[in-house]
């Protein structure tokens, strides 16, 4: 499997002949020239994991995308007339061969005066789990683990001992481009998941890497 971050949870995955784009959010831009795409997945309506000036570019540069998410997210693609295919909990897709499984329901409280969205995780190609902004243990083995370090739904300890239970081979950090500098949010883990035998390795942003 082939990843590549382009910032914050926006991810490139490539597994045999499927091409899949994750998150395309405002935090970055690379995004919106890639070709080939079979699929994009979105896991929440939140702007820093769904913007549709970046959505609309991709489908120019992709015809016969297909766009994979929850009905929150569908109600907003349907206003804007763009298609899209359900896929929740336990749903499932498949594409050359590559499943794309739906985990989880709800994203993670914010705090408790703001209304809760629909977030789904998803499941690809049966190696890699990105949850979106919950910390949901999916029903089958996680091989590596896209890992959300900061932001304000969460705290560092939170995110390692949600790695810690889930027990991935390797895993990546997510979810902190709010930062102006990452710090201790790369470090700390890298520190705790090594010495339990979690391999966690920061992405340089748009390097593809190879899993």
């Amino acid at each position: 499997m082939k990843i590549t971050k382009f910032g914050h949870c926006c991810l490139l995955v490539e597994e045999d002949e499927a091409k899949f784009l994750i998150d395309p959010g405002i935090y970055s831009t690379e995004q919106n020239i890639q070709t080939g795409l079979g699929a994009v997945v979105v896991t929440h309506e939140h702007q820093d994991h769904l913007s549709i000036e970046s959505l609309r570019a991709i489908m120019k540069k992709n015809p016969g995308l297909e766009i994979l998410t929850n009905s929150d997210v569908g109600t907003i693609l349907e206003k804007e007339g763009i298609g899209f295919r359900i896929v929740e909990d336990a749903g499932r897709y498949v594409q050359n061969g590559v499943v794309i499984e739906g985990s989880g329901k709800e994203h993670a409280v914010i705090h408790r005066s703001l209304p809760t969205v629909k977030n789904t995780g998803y499941m690809l190609g049966e190696k890699l789990f990105y949850g979106g902004d919950a910390l949901r243990k999916p029903r089958m083995p996680v091989e590596i683990l896209a890992l959300p370090v900061a932001g304000p739904w969460l705290t560092l300890s939170e995110a390692i001992d949600y790695a810690l239970a889930i027990k991935p081979k390797i895993c990546f950090p997510v979810h902190e481009g709010m930062l102006k500098s990452p710090g201790a949010v790369h470090r700390v883990p890298a520190e705790v998941l090594g010495a339990a035998g979690i391999k966690f390795i920061t992405l340089e942003l748009g390097k593809t890497y190879l899993f």
